[in-house]
């Protein structure tokens, strides 16, 4: 009897002791750590199945007010310094709750996933969640939750470490961004900020292959800059590149998606229009032609003039049935323009 008690007393002094490490180790580590007592949770679980719920997740789905009823039994255990720096919370004004705050969006989905694990007794678990701190900073985190040993059964005590991984998603979001943004620089035009060959030879592709095959029409619409020259050659070349600058402006500021310009070469412009008919290219070449025409471009060093266009157009697939054949007619229709007087709008003709 006495050699029981003396093994007891030792067993009880290395659990005291256990628990000692355990507890030094969770407040000194150097990441959120928080633990839950989800043993009410599990209690209520299994009187719902004594009571014939076998479909736990179909009964929350019925009964959306038990997803925050069974979140409102999960008890806070105790919680590390790091969990509050991360929550931004000043003091240690202990939550009686689970405390987990995250949106009113995310909060009923993470409950419920939280609910569902505990009732298959999955304590082991690993995540990454949106979480509002009690200032309104969002933070993404990587939670680990798993019970503590001996308390596998009850649950009672479920530790959960959260590692804060939102500079690295914002790292990683700003990365995204520029690699869209260097891919968009890739066919973009320097100069006006329109689109380039590069991305009319591959756009204007797909979109004839749309047009095929949703047996509609698509409108080209080339344009070129009526005596330009004699701008570059009164007023310079910066100048000229200014020129060219704001009747980019213009030219853009008619169109609205799926149309969009394309700075061609030098002082040409093209015009993609999907879905368009040969009138309505018609019609907006006629309205980018007026703008430019009511317009007073003012270039550097108080420097105005007035310019205008030519401009052909070609539809598909009344005048060609694929990319090249398209440009070749709406170039072909500006040519014609072109040679007898320029300042108009021409279309295609065999």
């Amino acid at each position: 009897m006495v050699e029981d008690t003396t093994d007891l007393k030792r067993t009880e002094a290395m659990l005291r002791a256990s628990e000692k490490r355990y507890r030094q180790l969770f407040q000194s580590a150097p990441i959120a750590m928080i633990e839950w007592d989800v043993s009410m949770l599990k209690t209520y679980i299994e009187t719902l199945h004594a009571s014939g719920i076998d479909d736990l997740a179909a009964y929350l789905t019925q009964h959306p007010g038990q997803v925050r009823h069974c979140w409102s039994l999960i008890r806070t255990v105790d919680y590390n310094q790091a969990f509050l720096e991360l929550m931004g919370i000043a003091g240690r004004n202990k939550p009686v709750d689970a405390f987990l705050p995250t949106d009113a969006d995310n909060f009923m989905r993470m409950a419920r996933e939280v609910i569902l694990m505990a009732a298959e007794g999955k304590t082991a678990v690993e995540r990454e969640e949106t979480l509002v701190t009690t200032i309104g900073e969002r933070k993404t985190v990587i939670g680990k939750s798993m019970a503590v040993s001996g308390h596998e059964e009850t649950l009672s005590r479920v530790a959960i470490a959260l590692v804060d991984i939102s500079k690295r998603k914002k790292a990683e979001a700003a990365l995204r961004e520029s690699e869209r943004r260097f891919r968009e620089q890739a066919f973009r035009d320097g100069l006006t900020g329109l689109y380039n060959q590069r991305y009319l030879y591959r756009s204007l592709a797909t979109w004839i292959e749309r047009a095929r095959a949703g047996d509609m029409p698509l409108s080209l619409i080339f344009m070129d800059l009526d005596r330009f020259k004699t701008v570059v050659d009164t007023h310079g070349h910066l100048n000229g590149s200014r020129a060219i600058q704001k009747v980019a402006q213009t030219i853009n500021g008619c169109l609205a998606p799926p149309a969009f310009a394309v700075a061609y070469a030098g002082d040409e412009f093209v015009v993609v229009m999907p879905e368009s008919t040969l009138p309505q290219a018609l019609e907006k070449a006629a309205e980018i032609r007026s703008r430019m025409a009511d317009t007073v471009y003012v270039l550097g060093q108080g420097v105005e003039v007035r310019l205008q266009a030519s401009f052909g157009v070609a539809t598909y697939p009344q005048h060609a049935t694929d990319l090249n054949g398209l440009i070749a007619a709406a170039d072909h229709a500006l040519f014609a323009v072109k040679a007898t007087g320029k300042n108009a709008i021409g279309r295609f003709r065999a």
